[in-house]
């Protein structure tokens, strides 16, 4: 009943941006924290930057001043818009919403690809 929807990946050179997003919909009681998280291959998933239902953020070290994270309350979309980007930064994204709901919990996008290279 509840899905997460990714876009704006794609292939970026150094110093580019983009803007992903990701839409929560089906049977949504609510929606509380949303995130979004990068994986490598060989590395374990980490969190890149969340959001409260309050709008409290946090970002990781790595991207701080680069990265913002918002969301649409109205859509339960979350976005994040990556600016200055590395070939570090390359990675496949997910976002992730906690969600109350007839399953309540952590529920996951399927990822998208970011892919920063000149």
């Amino acid at each position: 009943q509840v899905q997460l929807v990714e876009s704006g990946g794609g292939l970026v050179q150094p110093g580019g941006s983009l803007r992903l997003s990701c839409a929560a919909s089906g049977s949504i009681i609510r929606v509380n924290d949303m995130g979004w998280f990068r994986q490598t291959p060989g590395k374990q998933r980490e969190l890149v930057a969340s959001i409260t239902s309050g709008g409290r953020t946090n970002y990781a070290d790595s991207v701080k001043g680069r990265f913002a994270i918002s969301r649409d309350y109205a859509k339960n979309t979350v976005f994040l818009q990556m600016s200055s980007l590395k070939p570090e930064d390359t990675a496949v994204y997910y976002c992730n919403a906690n969600i109350v709901a007839s399953v309540t919990g952590g529920y996951w996008g399927q990822g998208t690809q970011v892919t920063v290279s000149s």
